[in-house]
């Protein structure tokens, strides 16, 4: 009995694996792109995404000494 529903639990999964993977392979495409993205198009893109990087850090470097001057707080 169990080795037969242990049977049953496998064959389950693995068509369930291949529903995901044949869901999973119709989103992919391999095709050439519709249209084709200029390099004035790349260079905003890049400058906005490593804006988003750096402009967290630069704000914490920036301000580094106005945290150093808090004062701590009381242990407690």
């Amino acid at each position: 009995m169990l080795v037969g529903l242990s049977g049953v639990m496998q064959l389950r999964s693995m068509t369930r694996a291949s529903v995901i993977l044949q869901k999973r392979r119709s989103s992919i495409y391999s095709k050439p792109p519709k249209t084709k993205i200029g390099p004035g198009q790349s260079f905003f893109i890049m400058s906005v995404f490593a804006f988003a990087l750096l402009a967290p850090a630069g704000w914490i470097l920036h301000h580094l000494p106005e945290y150093r001057q808090r004062p701590q707080p009381p242990p407690s």
